[in-house]
């Protein structure tokens, strides 16, 4: 069998996890088996926090809608049933956005919140 020489891609390879780790404290921006480490772990970070951040911000949203809701007498959960029940279909989103930006806005879609729950 013929013999394989990988000093070029070995190179290659070291290279560019050193390059990822650019920033690093300590050896792990110079030191390839401590870079190669850090990199691996930031890289199952950055991939738990991908999924990590629509949580994070789902449950924003829904403290701020709360709070407005509050703000016009019903809790989070009243508000979102007579919605429903209103035939009003915005998601949190946009409520939370609706909740900071123009509570006028809000209180109209808690007023017909309000109503279509009581009926």
């Amino acid at each position: 069998m013929t013999r394989v020489k990988r000093s070029v891609h070995a190179r290659k390879k070291r290279r560019a996890t050193l390059e990822r780790a650019k920033g690093y404290r300590g050896e792990a921006h110079s030191n390839y088996k401590r870079a190669k480490e850090a990199v691996m772990k930031a890289d199952s970070y950055a991939y738990r926090d991908r999924r990590n951040r629509k949580r994070d911000f789902r449950r924003l949203w829904i403290t701020r809608i709360n709070a407005a809701a509050r703000q016009n007498g019903m809790s989070y959960s009243v508000f979102m049933h007579g919605l429903i029940a209103a035939g009003i279909e915005l998601d949190r989103k946009v409520l939370a956005d609706i909740a900071v930006r123009d509570p006028e806005t809000f209180s109209r879609f808690a007023d017909a919140a309000r109503e279509a729950s009581a009926a």
